[in-house]
């Protein structure tokens, strides 16, 4: 998994799991180029920060343009506020469309001469949201099960010479948790959700990340690496009777 010599870039690579990402490249030996509207409040190191904002075609080509080379290319950029569907009009919610589908496709186009040329890697950051119902962030939840399904047609469409992947990820705590989940109390019992009983680390992410651009993934293309810790514990394993503790098994019973 090592990727000495590689040049990575990871859009929104200056904090969470954009951060944590890029960490991750770094530890892996990767020359790490990180982008974003806005200087960190806390770099990165060993990554060259560039001001760049994935919606703006015109500025990721002429990023993509000053670049010698490009290995692997990280489409972690995006995001959505709390907004239920009838709070806002269509157009406020394309942005969020935009932002978390329309830009990878963007960026990764504007990528793909240098990363045929090195027989380079995409990385697409997912979510669990693309799977699930996404009630007050429907439109996030819809770019992103876009943005699984244009990774699949991208990997058969660009192969051999470009692997496409996409890392669908879960909860994770950064310094914007208490923003979702409340105070430290509130993130503990979310984290007691979660199978493996915590919320993911970006450096969790961060290393799946650089399994899925690096030569141990070689023949994996066109996947969806779930990282959300084992999921969602089903409702109806609480609400049911039949799960109480003491009572009598009840056997298997129907379960279609």
């Amino acid at each position: 998994m090592e990727l000495d010599g590689k040049v990575a870039v990871v859009t929104g690579g200056t904090r969470g799991v954009g951060a944590g990402i890029a960490r991750a490249f770094v530890r892996a030996g990767a020359e790490v180029v990180v982008c974003a509207r806005r200087p960190p409040e806390v770099p990165v190191p060993g990554t060259e920060f560039v001001p760049l904002d994935v919606r703006d075609a015109e500025a990721v080509r002429r990023l993509c343009g000053e670049l010698p080379r490009l290995d692997v290319l990280v489409n972690n950029a995006g995001g959505s506020p709390h907004r239920p569907l009838a709070h806002a009009d269509a157009d406020r919610h394309a942005r969020v469309v935009e932002l978390n589908l329309v830009a990878p496709l963007t960026v990764s186009l504007a990528a793909y001469e240098h990363l045929r040329r090195a027989r380079g890697s995409i990385v697409m950051i997912g979510s669990v949201s693309g799977g699930r119902p996404s009630p007050g962030t429907a439109a996030y939840g819809a770019a992103k099960a876009g943005l699984e399904s244009l990774a699949r047609s991208m990997a058969v469409e660009w192969a051999p010479d470009i692997r496409v992947n996409t890392l669908v990820v879960g909860m994770v705590r950064t310094e914007l948790s208490h923003l979702h989940y409340g105070d430290q109390d509130g993130v503990a019992a979310v984290a007691r959700t979660v199978p493996l009983g915590r919320l993911a680390e970006p450096s969790d992410v961060g290393r799946a990340a650089v399994f899925l651009a690096s030569d141990a993934a070689a023949y994996i293309s066109g996947a969806s690496l779930l990282v959300h810790g084992g999921g969602e514990r089903p409702a109806f394993l609480d609400a049911s009777t039949a799960n109480v503790p003491g009572r009598p098994d009840r056997g298997q019973g129907d379960l279609r």
